[in-house]
């Protein structure tokens, strides 16, 4: 959950007018303590709930699954239409196997993939 915060407090990262939504398997019980643990702003950053894996599913960031089962450490950057525009998973031990991303590189994948459309 530390991504969420330092993705909230940079200002490179604002300042590319991205939405930012968090999708984990965590129950909203789990997301809450999160929330309180990490000083994260739920009404810039929501958090969902993605029991059923609906979400998971359908954006098929479950290839990269981790050995829980669970999705590993994915961004998704959708466009105004609802289309991926870019797809990156770091979380799987063949894309680096990490759970946090240096900030400058997010902004910099996201930069080059919003000047593609």
């Amino acid at each position: 959950m530390q991504q969420i915060v330092d993705l909230q407090t940079d200002p490179a990262f604002q300042s590319l007018d991205v939405a930012l939504l968090s999708v984990a398997f965590d129950t909203t019980t789990e997301q809450s303590q999160g929330v309180i643990d990490y000083g994260i702003d739920e009404s810039a950053t929501p958090l969902l709930s993605d029991s059923e894996h609906t979400v998971s599913t359908a954006y098929d960031v479950l290839q990269w699954a981790v050995a829980t089962g669970e999705p590993g450490h994915t961004f998704v950057l959708v466009d105004a239409n609802g289309k991926i525009a870019w797809i990156q998973d770091y979380g799987a031990p063949q894309n680096r196997g990490v759970m946090y991303v240096p900030v400058e590189e997010l902004v910099s994948e996201i930069t080059t993939h919003l000047k593609e459309k």
